[in-house]
């Protein structure tokens, strides 16, 4: 097959120039308008391609149906990705930049601020010499995570219309909000989607098949403090932030993002604030194992009672929340799915790379959900950042991937 890669590029450029950002701390679905802008884009680009049962719900969730054309009794199968990007860094007015041709050396993204995406520091960016990269302009996220996804698998069934030659089942595909704050599968209804099993199309570099990840918790810390003059502290003072920090360090040395890859869980306090009187952390509990999963929320209650009996009851308060599981347990049953992307993506002429996530999608929670849904590359490095790129060839390669797990689901 033949995929138009000025068409992706073009396609990929008009999703992320609509800024998607999530917002934590907007309880509505979607947290932000511009999720809703690129979701009715998307949909009218859905439409104007040939798709059937086109819908938008009022959260925000995109919906279609490319119909069978010769294969009736084939499973149905999904394709979802997710409309916001991070909110780690501003999406608001990128300006990508196609490098041609990358010939391996630094690429100055941002000559006023210094900004260099170099080798030395990602060298990941060696294997795509010779290719065409997007990069950003230094100051923005770029937004390949999740608009890379979207523009492969819309990009996919596009071809799909356009060959009515290769025949295939129906596909249902779905575009979801929120994803990168968690709430992504919250109000995704899985037996309207009528899938028998999906693939989200939401991962890294070229090649990457991932059914493991995170079992994940976000707790929260409170931690009471005593505010007094400090003249006249003696005794007296309880200075929360000593306590937040002391809680820091009490944390397994070396369980910390940073020093951790492969199966290795960790620990992540990513928000402090506060005071004397009162802070809060804000803290990451994250493993593949759910038995080492459980170990560690364990830990975080024997460290608050040991806190609270040496600075007095209710100094600290622990909330705990599961956010995700890991997926393996529901997709080990049904193994054919990953079978049948690898042989998809070895048909495309690419190396399948099966690894854990070292993350979540909108995947693991919809496994649990009753809908089997590993995750697929897109191609992009350095999500949520200004380092961020994409290489077009990978592109490409996933949208193949994706037309051609269509095309194989019929022989099942």
């Amino acid at each position: 097959m033949e995929m138009k890669k000025e068409e992706l590029i073009q396609r990929f450029l008009q999703y992320v120039a609509i800024d998607t950002q999530s917002n934590d701390q907007n309880h509505q679905c979607p947290s932000t308008q511009g999720q809703k802008i690129l979701a009715k884009y998307v949909a009218d680009e859905l439409e104007k391609i040939g798709l059937d049962e086109v819908e938008i719900d009022k959260n925000g969730y995109v919906t279609a149906t490319l119909p069978e054309n010769g294969f009736r009794q084939a499973p149905v199968v999904g394709f979802i990705s997710h409309l916001d990007t991070s909110p780690d860094m501003t999406g608001t007015s990128p300006k990508p930049r196609l490098v041609t041709s990358y010939d391996g050396n630094d690429i100055l993204l941002n000559k006023e601020h210094s900004v260099i995406l170099s080798p030395r520091d990602f060298p990941e960016l060696t294997a795509y010499v010779g290719q065409d990269l997007l990069v950003t302009d230094g100051t923005t996220l770029l937004g390949a995570d999740d608009k890379a996804g979207m523009c492969a698998i819309v990009s996919a069934v596009k071809y799909l219309i356009e060959h009515p030659e290769i025949q295939h089942g129906k596909v249902r595909i779905g575009f979801t909000p929120d994803e990168e704050i968690g709430r992504g599968a919250d109000l995704f209804n899985v037996p309207a989607f009528g899938a028998a099993f999906a693939y989200t199309v939401d991962g890294g570099e070229i090649g990457a098949i991932e059914y493991e990840n995170f079992n994940a918790a976000n707790v929260t810390i409170k931690v009471q403090g005593r505010s007094v003059h400090p003249g006249a502290a003696k005794g007296k003072m309880v200075n929360a932030l000593s306590i937040a920090a002391e809680w820091q360090q009490l944390l397994p040395a070396g369980q910390r993002p940073e020093y951790t890859d492969g199966y290795e869980g960790f620990f992540h306090v990513n928000k402090l604030n506060g005071g004397v009187e009162y802070a809060e952390i804000s803290l990451l509990v994250r493993d593949h194992d759910s038995e080492r999963y459980e170990q560690r929320k364990a830990l975080l209650v024997t460290m608050a009672n040991t806190f609270n009996a040496k600075y007095g009851p209710r100094t600290i308060t622990l909330e705990i929340t599961d956010m995700y599981y890991n997926m393996r347990e529901k997709v080990e049953p049904v193994m054919h799915i990953i079978d049948l992307a690898c042989q998809s993506m070895k048909a495309v002429d690419v190396h399948p790379i099966t690894k854990p996530i070292r993350g979540g999608t909108d995947g693991a929670r919809l496994s649990f959900m009753g809908l089997p849904c590993p995750n697929l590359f897109t191609g992009g490095h350095n999500f949520h950042g200004k380092y961020e790129f994409l290489p077009v060839q990978s592109l490409v390669k996933s949208a193949e991937t994706v037309v051609e797990i269509i095309r194989r689901v019929g022989t099942l």
